[in-house]
């Protein structure tokens, strides 16, 4: 499976933290997101959908989604929490859809929860019709490559080892009285890029937003971003370029 099978231990925390409204940064990121989002079309596929947060948001705003994940149990959760969407267990890098099923495919936060993320970025390109987009917002890879020092808002940042490369990470978070272990991977921006290029897939916007909201315990991440976030296009076909 191509998903981060650690998800599906984490389904009860996740489900707890995702659901506090105000609880964690989605809520001040979203619609930095959401703007980057082409009106809503035929049909949308989530990849990696969690417990649906950003399905239910996407069909607020009047899409018709599909939405998967590896997580038995968070698929439950978004199922039951949305009742009229359609929830299905699936792999990254095996979706079980034709090619050009979708005019847009997003993936919120899930690209480095998969374990071969190229490969997930193929399947989302096969399954866009041409003229399709691919939405996604990812951790930053310089905001993964390294920490900040202490917790004030003018702290050093430090990259301790290196940028480059695919690197695991994990990360224990208690806020509020809940707690979350995240676990992944993190790629360096050039990553992200390739596959994007391997993909036919073209960039058309890519966004670096600053910590959008008066918090004085969040406002170091006013001067390092904490995700990137771009919208990539497959062309429809049409003459050659030359080389």
């Amino acid at each position: 499976m191509s998903f981060n099978q650690d998800w599906e231990r984490e389904a009860e925390n996740w489900v707890a933290w995702a659901r506090t409204p105000g609880h964690d940064v989605y809520w001040h990121y979203r619609d930095a997101f959401f703007a980057l989002l082409p009106p809503a079309g035929r049909a949308t596929i989530e990849i990696g959908c969690g417990e649906g947060r950003v399905a239910r948001d996407l069909a607020a705003r009047g899409h018709s989604v599909t939405a998967v994940d590896a997580s038995p149990t968070l698929l439950r959760a978004a199922a039951e929490a949305h009742n009229e969407g359609r929830y299905l267990l699936a792999d990254a890098a095996a979706l079980p859809f034709a090619d050009a099923s979708f005019d847009l495919a997003v993936a919120y936060n899930s690209l480095m929860d998969v374990q071969d993320m190229p490969a997930a970025v193929r399947e989302a390109a096969r399954v866009l019709a041409p003229g399709g987009r691919l939405a996604a917002c990812v951790t930053h890879p310089l905001a993964d490559a390294g920490a900040f020092a202490a917790d004030g808002a003018g702290a050093p940042f430090v990259i301790a080892d290196t940028y480059f490369g695919r690197r695991r990470f994990e990360g224990a978070l208690e806020r509020a009285g809940l707690k979350m272990t995240f676990r992944g991977w993190a790629y360096p921006l050039e990553d992200y890029s390739r596959a994007l290029e391997a993909a036919g897939l073209v960039i058309q916007a890519l966004r670096e937003p600053p910590f959008p909201a008066a918090d004085p315990t969040e406002q170091k991440w006013r001067r390092i971003p904490m995700f990137l976030m771009f919208r990539a296009l497959k062309p429809a076909p049409g003459p050659a370029l030359p080389a």
